[in-house]
This record gives C-alpha cells, structure tokens and sequence, in this order.
C-alpha cells in the first residue's frame, strides 16, 4: 500500500468514525444484544474513541516494542476494570479518569514524550482501569457478560489500530507534525469532557 492510499484509508476510517454521531458512552443504558453491546460501547462514546485512539498513536510514535506492547496492555487491564465495575466495586472518579486519560496521553504524543516501556504501560494501564470500569457498570443487566467482554477488547483493538496506523506517519517529518497536532486535538478533547463541554 502506498503512502498516499494509507493516508486515504486512514481518513476515510477516521471521518466514519466522525460521522457515527454524538452519543454518551455512559448514559446507563444498554445497546442490545451482548456483543454488539459491547462492540458498540467504546466506539459510541467520544471519550473513549479519543483515549483509545492516543495509545495507539503514542505506541506508534514510541516505536518498538511499544508499537504492539501498550495496545495489548490497555485492553487486558480494561477486562480487570470491567470485572470491577461489574462486581460493583466501587472506584471514584471513573468519568474524570476517562477525560483525563485523553489530556494525557494526547500532550505525551504532542511532547513527544518517550519514557521507558514499562513507564508508559504503567501510565496506560491506569486509565485502561477507568475505562473499563465503565464499561462493566454499563453492561446491560439481560445480556452475556462475556459477548459484552469480548466486543469492547475487540472494539478496542480497532481503535488502537486506527491510531497505530495514523501514528506510523511519524517516518516522515511532516507526518510527525500531523501525528503531534492529533495529540494536541486529542489532549484539548479532553479538557472538553473535563469541563462537560463535549
């Protein structure tokens, strides 16, 4: 594929997300069956397409290993908060967790901050929690728990991709430029949901 189609397919991915509309991923009400529930779940909701987006951007832009080792982190440790918050466990600050991973992880990619490895699965890791929390709270009283599970990783795992393949632009110097202003989008994004003005 060459440089100019992946930007396209990047694009084209990033405007469908766009055009799903605004939705609340956390208004307490479910979306169906377990799977679709699920799937649907992190993708409906900004804050979370945001936060989900940047650790794939911020692996990218790290490059090996963590390229592949922060986005099979986030979701394994999302699937511990989602059992919390199944469970019932209580965990304060889930929404602020969720709106300040964005802040974050967006002005880490915008700094180009590149920390040890384990440092940045530590960072994501922690707002992997409170992402997952939320989706366990809101997983739907009449549906298969682990259809619901399995739909949110998977979806996850869509939305790190989408950022990995936006974040390989860093090769090249103007796509280092684009990929560092994504984060800046992303961090403002986040201060958006910190104020409930998005």
């Amino acid at each position: 594929m060459t440089h100019r189609k992946t930007i396209s397919v990047l694009t084209f991915s990033l405007l469908y997300l766009g055009a799903t509309g605004v939705a609340f991923a956390h208004s307490g009400t479910g979306y169906g069956g377990g799977f679709v529930a699920g799937f649907a779940h992190p993708i409906l909701g900004w804050d979370h397409v945001a936060a989900m987006v940047a650790v794939g951007l911020w692996g990218a832009f790290l490059g090996k290993p963590a390229i592949w080792v922060l986005p099979v982190v986030f979701p394994l440790v999302m699937a511990l908060g989602a059992v919390a918050g199944i469970l019932g466990i209580p965990l304060p600050g889930v929404e602020t967790g969720i709106a300040l991973s964005a802040v974050v992880l967006g002005l880490m990619i915008v700094f180009a901050v590149k920390p040890p490895v384990w440092v940045a699965s530590l960072i994501v890791g922690v707002f992997a929690v409170f992402h997952g929390y939320a989706h366990g709270v809101e997983l739907p009283a009449t549906v298969n728990a682990f259809a619901y599970a399995t739909g949110f990783v998977i979806s996850t795992g869509v939305l790190h991709l989408i950022g990995i393949g936006f974040g390989l632009l860093v090769k090249w110097p103007q796509g280092r430029i684009a990929v560092r202003g994504a984060g800046g989008v992303i961090s403002l994004a986040g201060v958006a949901f910190l104020l409930g003005i998005a």
